[in-house]
């Protein structure tokens, strides 16, 4: 296999082709960021979040390696990738429509469950339209263009997800939508916050597909590129984990500490913050100051994307003076101090300092990982270990969701803020486990 004659693409083509990813983070911001308050309105408890947040990443450990294993395989008037882009989108822009109205099937079905339902759905899109586009960065750069290309793609992810966190509270302090709502029912800020990431994500996602090449298989053969063999069944997803690169396990532990960190943050961060820093009572999950909390948070994650998109851009330099595992052990030990500092605060304005370190760990998470990984895989099994790999991003979030919410209740007495402590000392430990790596040569 001669990866020496793939070209290199320019600039703007790396740009263009992870505009898509974008609108993808767009939506994610809006999840991340709103579905425990939305979840909460609908009557959910604190120990209950953990549990609805589980359908993200079941469905994400099903869905992702199958996509991959079928586009290594599709070759269409679309191309490769793009028809699973597409499918994808359409799929997450209607979810995107539909969530902050589960509470109208209440006569029919509990709201939560409706909630949790859509929330299954969307997410499955959004894994949909994910998975491709990070075979679709190793399938069109040649290696040396690895790094930049994760960057460019953590830069926009950071832009999209600033975007989208920061929404509901834009329209609820510029643009007079309403931030508060009866039991059950959820804010205007947020429900046209959620109309808009619906139509960002469907528009980036077609620029994508109609500004970028996808080499055919005819040009990937004329590269020295072997296809996967059409023999190979879905089965043999099995056969590639036990085949799987050293370097692929060795990422798997920091993976692992790393997106158990991740959901602790983005499930339990509106109880922690409302009730540590603003002060509410444990039980209060519909009041103004808890709405506020919720539109502060998507205003912190909004910060730590935007640290992400810029310190991104500087991770190509950093790693090449550094290294990568040296360049992702320093990111992820930047992300637990911020984490851990989180507890000691009690003015809501300082969480913005703490998101920077979060913000840091956060764009070597999306990029690192993948430019270590690619050079270790096999050209023709991009896309299903691509797939693969996302286990070790799912199964860490999974066996969270399965306990998290009965450490909270059980061992923190249901203040989820040590939920937030335990996180950064995660990310502590994925900064340890990142130095052990031994990189392919």
């Amino acid at each position: 296999m001669n990866k020496l004659n793939k070209p290199a693409l320019s600039f703007v083509q790396i740009v263009n082709m992870s505009i898509g990813f974008l609108g993808i983070q767009f939506g994610f911001a809006l999840q991340n960021g709103n579905a425990s308050r939305i979840l909460q309105s609908f009557g959910a408890d604190v120990e209950q979040l953990s549990w609805f947040w589980l359908a993200a990443p079941l469905t994400g450990m099903i869905i992702q390696p199958i996509i991959g294993f079928y586009s290594d395989r599709t070759w269409n008037f679309l191309g490769r990738r793009k028809p699973f882009f597409l499918a994808g989108a359409l799929l997450a822009s209607a979810a995107l429509f539909f969530f902050p109205h589960a509470g109208a099937l209440a006569g029919f079905i509990p709201p939560m469950m409706v909630g949790a339902g859509i929330l299954m759905l969307m997410d499955a899109s959004f894994n949909v339209s994910m998975e491709p586009f990070r075979a679709l960065v190793a399938d069109n750069l040649p290696e040396s263009q690895n790094t930049l290309g994760f960057s460019i793609q953590t830069f926009l992810i950071g832009i999209g997800a600033v975007a989208g966190s920061w929404l509901p509270y834009i329209f609820a302090n510029y643009l007079g939508l309403g931030s508060e709502a009866p039991a059950g029912q959820i804010p205007e800020n947020v429900t046209y916050s959620f109309y808009v990431g619906g139509f960002v994500f469907m528009a980036a996602i077609i620029w994508t597909i109609l500004t970028t090449k996808e080499y055919s298989p005819q040009e990937r053969a004329n590269m020295g590129f072997e296809e996967e063999k059409s023999t190979d069944s879905l089965s043999s997803v099995f056969r590639y984990i036990r085949e799987m690169p050293f370097t692929m396990r060795q990422l798997g532990l920091v993976q692992f500490f790393s997106w158990f960190a991740l959901f602790s943050m983005w499930v339990f961060s509106t109880p922690a913050i409302a009730h540590h820093v603003y002060g509410l009572p444990l039980e209060d999950h519909q009041s103004a100051t808890f709405q506020k909390a919720g539109n502060w948070i998507g205003i912190i994650f909004g910060v730590y994307n935007g640290v992400s998109a810029i310190y991104a851009m500087f991770l190509p330099r950093i790693a090449a003076k550094l290294g990568n595992k040296k360049t992702h052990a320093i990111s992820l030990l930047a992300g637990g101090i911020g984490l851990i500092s989180i507890y000691f605060i009690n003015d809501p304005l300082y969480l913005v300092v703490s998101m920077v370190g979060v913000g840091m760990a956060w764009a070597s998470i999306l990029a690192m990982p993948y430019a270590i990984l690619a050079g270790s895989i096999p050209m023709a099994k991009m896309g299903v270990y691509m797939g693969i790999f996302n286990f070790f991003i799912t199964v860490p979030q999974i066996v969270n969701g399965i306990i998290g919410g009965s450490i909270v209740k059980y061992f923190y007495g249901g203040d989820a803020i040590y939920a937030i402590v335990m996180a950064g000392v995660f990310f502590l430990a994925a900064a340890v486990a990142a130095l052990r790596i031994k990189e392919s040569e």
